[in-house]
């Protein structure tokens, strides 16, 4: 290992051992399950907007989006577009509504007029899928940083830093809880924005500020042309691809609103005000974010080329961000080069990290609130036995996590985030709205529209091109996940939530007509007080 190997590795090491300083200390201050799943409740609404904004720029933003953008161009940036409109959807429709009649998770509100044990099952499940779905694309990301840092391209060593990532995430959640969860993002978050910023500023300097000639360069260099700044590159080769847009895009804005790890957060702040507060910070620091993914992804098409563009290609877009700091800095070899891949890789190391801690610890709460004491126990399990059993939850999702991850490496971390944005928002995304805004929403109609929408939506993306039938890139690399000899691809999109959405809806609304249930219609009124007023939202939800 050379010196700028160890000086890249040293600052990730340094990274982390900030962020297991950190667990432990929040670690003291966590003692029950108020303070596991929500932090006490003691977070403020800027505080949280940051924990928010760090938990959403995940690898598939800082490494995924911007990766996109320098493959596809216009199309790659539409990634961005759809995931900062969600906010909007986030915003009016479910921030303060959850936090004034929810208590730790997304089933709380669910199941607050309905049957218990079948609702929360069907939401504890839907929150370990959709968050598997979301662990991977970090997972992946992961992977592609420690192979650049380390500079080998050892599968070996990859999926060995899956494993390491795993064991991390799921020390975080085990030791501290939310509260050290919620630290590790928003200092996370700030290392981000100043990070990006600084390659930001570095790249528009290169090009004398001039934006239009930062666009230039990339469509010049890409060998592409004007199609690099136009839309249709990746989705408008055909009817299908333009299909596939729509269904990317209808996956990302409704997404957000439906994404269990993004809903928990709302619970950590003490009043509903706070959680609007939270939505408002986090929109304007994901904003700005997203602006910044611009110039790294036309930055990277326009100063990397030759074997660094083609890392780039390889990686599926995952190293643009990195190979484009070492350039920024002086190029691959140079000092300045070695430390800003050190600053950057280790900042989205960190991003990782917070994410990944962020997802088990939402879906763990999940399997321990929901299943284990308000299913299996019917509501009498001690706080004790809840926290063992989350802890125990969480290192078999992790687990689970890392075996899915490894095969999955070679898919671009942006595209698989918009997988399980597909997912949440089929499965959670319209009972949430039906329970919030229709009276005769019931448990039936609960259950099939969670299963409805898991099903279609996980079974379609499946039978689609994502599994198999792709066949193979100029370098004779598979680009499905199954042996190019197997191919079930009947469903010609790679993202399912065009159909599966609608169909999520449908089977909630079939399901609460087929079935009378008088006790959730009784219930509406109540929740719908709480939820505009927050009237009793401290009080357990277990009937």
């Amino acid at each position: 290992m050379d010196g700028n190997q160890v000086l890249t590795t040293g600052l990730f090491l340094t990274v982390v051992a900030a962020t297991i300083a950190i667990t432990f200390r929040a670690s003291r201050n966590s003692s029950g399950t108020a303070d596991f799943y929500a932090g006490g409740r003691s977070f403020t609404g800027f505080q949280n907007g940051l924990a928010i904004g760090g938990d959403y720029m995940s690898a598939a933003s800082f490494l995924g989006i911007s990766g996109a953008i320098s493959l596809y161009g216009y199309d790659g940036f539409l990634y961005s577009i759809g995931f900062l409109v969600a906010w909007l959807v986030a915003l009016l429709l479910v921030a303060e509504m959850l936090r004034n009649s929810g208590r730790y998770t997304m089933a709380d509100q669910l199941a607050y007029r309905m049957k218990q044990r079948p609702v929360r099952t069907a939401a504890a499940t839907s929150t370990v899928v959709v968050s598997i779905f979301y662990l991977l694309a970090q997972m992946v990301g992961a992977g592609a940083l420690v192979t650049l840092l380390l500079g080998v391209e050892s599968e070996s060593l990859k999926n060995l830093t899956i494993f390491f990532v795993g064991a991390l995430m799921i020390f975080y959640v085990t030791v501290g809880g939310m509260k050290g969860t919620t630290w590790d993002q928003i200092i996370k978050a700030v290392l981000l924005m100043i990070g990006s910023l600084l390659i930001v500023v570095l790249v528009m300097a290169h090009f004398g500020f001039n934006l239009s000639e930062l666009l230039g360069s990339a469509s010049q260099n890409t060998g592409k042309g004007d199609a690099f700044l136009q839309p249709g590159l990746k989705y408008g080769a055909s009817t299908t691809s333009k299909l596939d847009f729509v269904s990317l895009a209808i996956a990302l804005v409704l997404g957000t609103a439906g994404l269990p790890h993004i809903l928990i957060r709302f619970y950590t702040v003490p009043t509903s005000r706070d959680a609007r507060k939270s939505v408002l910070w986090a929109i304007g620091l994901i904003g700005a974010f997203y602006l910044m993914t611009l110039v790294l992804g036309f930055g990277a098409a326009a100063m990397l080329d030759g074997d660094a563009y083609a890392k780039v290609k390889a990686s599926g877009g995952n190293l643009a961000s990195p190979l484009l700091a070492e350039e920024v800095g002086g190029g691959a070899g140079s000092t300045g080069g070695a430390v800003l891949l050190a600053v950057i890789a280790a900042v989205a190391f960190a991003t990782i990290l917070a994410v990944v801690a962020g997802l088990t610890l939402t879906s763990s709460s999940s399997v321990a609130h929901d299943l284990y004491n308000s299913v299996f126990r019917k509501g009498e399990a001690s706080e004790h036995e809840e926290l063992k059993v989350a802890r125990l939850a969480a290192a078999g999702i992790g687990l689970v996590a890392i075996a899915l991850a490894i095969p999955a490496q070679k898919l671009n971390v942006a595209f698989l985030v918009g997988l399980a944005f597909a997912v949440a928002a089929s499965a959670n995304l319209p009972a949430i709205v039906y329970n919030m805004f229709w009276k005769g929403f019931n448990t039936r109609g609960a259950v099939w529209s969670i299963y409805g929408g898991l099903i279609s939506s996980v079974g379609l993306v499946v039978f689609s091109p994502v599994m198999s039938g792709k066949g193979v890139d100029a370098t004779g690399k598979n680009l499905s996940l199954l042996p190019t000899s197997i191919d079930i691809s009947w469903f010609p999109l790679e993202n399912p939530g065009l159909v599966s959405i609608p169909l999520g809806f449908l089977f909630g609304y079939l399901g609460s007509k087929l079935a009378r249930e008088p006790s959730a219609e009784a219930g509406y009124t109540e929740l719908e007080v709480r939820a505009l007023t927050g009237a009793g939202s401290e009080k357990a939800i277990i009937h």
